[in-house]
């Protein structure tokens, strides 16, 4: 299930990226004193009472102001809150109702979105101020009292943006459905290999880069199998995202990758590996996705003998945290090797799911300590007591050692290859989480 999202609004300067870094738990947004210091929506995944849903900070909103850069910041933050579930609307107690408060109010009431109106600078706890009533006549019902610098009331502000999050239900789709997300740069052929994979124009092709606003899912069955797959509007590199519009599919995209089984990583093969690329394919890897590496256009690529092979081997040099993924040389256009994904598909989806025995796991272990000698310093050697597999989607193990500062970063990929190497795991990452064992 998509993670439920919540938009942080109001006018400059009220506070807003305070809030919101002090949810963060870091310092994300610019914090200054001076207005419209937050020209882009800013997003962060949070964790509240289990749930986890994504933040988004916006540009303050002047519904007056004739300055482009201040109308640009309204079109963002009205775009933030059409993406919302969950509105804050944050006012601040100092400056008093204003009247672009009252506006702004009107705005929000028309979204028909749940808006908690969220008064800031409430520097002390006890009874509401005199001073905050006023805000009553924005008509947006109760008051959430809050002070960002000082930490005041963040607790009983996200137990109430809790209350508005839609029941945390399993995705629409059955279970044996592979959620497929097709993720690249603009232009990369992501909608025409979609067409192409089914067989039928389902999906709007254009050349024009950027077509692909929103992630728009296509269901398919072959031979018994079902697929959804997810084409999403193309990642540009933050600072070649001019459009508003186009600001706002990248969030879309980052979301059609959280719902994902799979990730087809489209690389366009005239371009190469691009460091977007390698970001895209980093949120993937650190989101735990089974992932397959697709170079389209390779039709239009002079070849020589063993061109191929050589250009595989740059592919992994780049993306070098995502070796376990394969690689398919493809051409959207032309068809080639097009029918081979379906089975990739299906393949790493199973790798990804893949449960490996107790007994299996530390028979495997018990060899890789016996071949190479865990690490030791100033005279104590790391033990590797047992270990059990706790999750698929990615394959999660848990190691019980002796003491976790020894338990070196070399020895951990160490025996991530053994795990590797013996049951396979293509296509998918792998976490290994260490624990000592508590001592009786």
């Amino acid at each position: 299930m998509a993670k439920p999202i919540v938009a942080i609004v109001g006018r400059p300067n009220v506070g807003k990226s305070t809030f919101f870094n002090y949810v963060a738990g870091k310092r994300i947004s610019i914090v200054e004193d001076t207005p419209g210091v937050t020209r882009d929506r800013i997003y962060t995944e949070v964790e509240w009472r289990g749930r986890k849903f994504t933040l988004i900070d916006t540009g303050g909103i002047e519904p007056y102001s004739e300055n482009k850069i201040m109308q640009q910041m309204k079109r963002q933050a009205e775009m933030a809150v059409e993406m919302a579930e969950v509105i804050v609307f944050m006012v601040d107690m100092k400056d008093g109702l204003t009247a672009s408060d009252k506006e702004v109010a009107v705005m929000l009431r028309k979204s028909g979105k749940p808006v908690i109106l969220t008064v800031n600078k409430v520097d002390r706890v006890g009874e509401l101020p005199a001073e905050a009533y006023e805000f009553y006549n924005l008509g947006l019902g109760d008051i959430m009292p809050i002070s960002s610098v000082h930490g005041l009331g963040m607790g009983d502000l996200l137990d109430e943006i809790f209350k508005y999050f839609s029941e945390d239900v399993e995705d629409e789709y059955d279970a044996e459905v592979i959620k497929v997300a097709v993720v690249g740069k603009p232009n990369a052929g992501k909608s025409s290999l979609i067409n192409k994979i089914l067989g039928e124009e389902r999906v709007i092709v254009s050349e024009v880069a950027g077509t692909t606003r929103d992630a728009i899912d296509t269901y398919a069955e072959v031979d018994g199998d079902k697929f959804v797959f997810i084409d999403t509007a193309g990642i540009r590199r933050k600072s070649k995202v001019e459009e508003n519009i186009e600001r706002y599919s990248v969030m879309r995209a980052w979301g059609a990758v959280d719902r994902a089984d799979v990730c087809l990583i489209l690389i366009d093969a005239v371009d190469g590996v691009t460091e977007q690329d390698t970001k895209i394919a980093g949120y993937a890897h650190e989101a735990g996705k089974a992932s397959i590496i697709v170079v389209n256009k390779w039709d239009i690529v002079e070849k020589e003998t063993g061109t191929l092979e050589e250009y595989r081997k740059r592919v992994h040099e780049k993306l070098g945290f995502m070796t376990y993924a394969p690689v398919i040389f493809i051409s959207a256009k032309t068809g080639q090797r097009v029918n081979k994904i379906y089975e990739l598909i299906k393949y790493v989806a199973n790798q990804a799911a893949l449960r490996i025995s107790t007994g299996m796991l530390n028979d495997l272990v018990g060899e890789a300590v016996a071949m190479v000698q865990p690490p030791s310093d100033k005279g104590k050697r790391l033990k590797i007591l047992y270990a059990t597999q706790v999750a698929v989607k990615p394959p999660t193990f848990v190691i019980f050692i002796n003491n976790s500062e020894l338990f070196h970063y070399s020895y951990e990929r160490y025996l991530e290859n053994q795990l590797r190497k013996n049951f396979g795991f293509e296509g998918t990452p792998i976490k290994l989480i260490h624990r000592e064992k508590e001592k009786s």
